[in-house]
């Protein structure tokens, strides 16, 4: 089992940035990737980035990128995202996932989901 801890979710004027945290506990070492989804009211989860643990290899959703940057600490078990330039449309509850698997874009493959944090733009 693992358990992930979000923080760092918040209220933010448009243009701004925020950085949400991660932390991953339990039997992490069978982790392949780490990733972050969002959802908004009357919207389906929405894939926004990922990492793999091995190779550090990075992918993000057309509409993040240049602004949005996945990262992680192995040392800490803890993957951030860093959010600039953000904009009202990236208003959501943002989750963060871990898979022991390959796929990553798709929800249904992560196996552990933390609680959520609010991300609120205004403008």
């Amino acid at each position: 089992q693992v358990q992930l801890v979000e923080s760092g979710g918040g209220l933010v004027q448009a243009g701004g940035s925020l950085r949400l945290s991660c932390a991953a506990s339990g039997s992490t070492f069978s982790l392949r990737a780490m990733g972050w989804f969002r959802q908004a009211p009357g919207k389906e989860r929405e894939f926004v980035a990922a990492i793999r643990w091995s190779g550090d290899t990075t992918y993000y959703t057309d509409s993040v990128k240049g602004r949005f940057t996945i990262s992680r600490d192995g040392a800490k078990n803890t993957v951030y995202l860093q959010m600039n330039g953000l904009k009202p449309e990236d208003t959501a509850v943002y989750y963060c996932a871990a898979t022991r698997g390959w796929e990553i874009t798709l929800p249904l493959a992560y196996d552990y989901w933390g609680q959520g944090t609010q991300v609120t733009v205004s403008s």
